[in-house]
């Protein structure tokens, strides 16, 4: 019997970074029976053209799924942080209308500043 037909084979997951300064991306998995074979098998299939720049191999039991909504959800309501909810183009425009000017005049066209401005 082989040493590798003595231990179980298991999935391991290869993520791969295409050039430097992409992002890892998966890339897929090997199976092999230990780190030491699932790295030399990802070399061979991700990197024997040189098409990546780096690779992860996780072993696929160690990554842990949080696809859980409640593990995802924060606890408090935060929406306030959210830029959506404050506006201010609309509240720039509503300004705009109740001085009757239809749109900002450019510095050239405001005039001299007087001489008690301060800058």
């Amino acid at each position: 019997m082989s040493r590798i037909s003595e231990r179980t084979l298991e999935p391991w997951e290869v993520f791969r970074r295409e050039k430097e300064g992409d992002p890892m991306r998966h890339g897929g998995s090997v199976m092999a029976p230990d780190a030491v074979l699932a790295v030399h098998y990802a070399r061979e299939l991700y990197g024997r053209r040189q098409e990546s720049a780096a690779l992860w191999v996780v072993r696929r039991a160690d990554i842990h799924d949080l696809s859980d909504p409640d593990l995802l959800q924060p606890p408090l309501d935060r929406s306030f942080k959210k830029p959506g909810g404050y506006v201010m183009r609309d509240k720039l425009a509503a300004a705009r209308e109740r001085s009757g000017a239809d749109t900002p005049r450019p510095k050239s066209a405001r005039g001299p500043r007087a001489a008690t401005d301060t800058p």
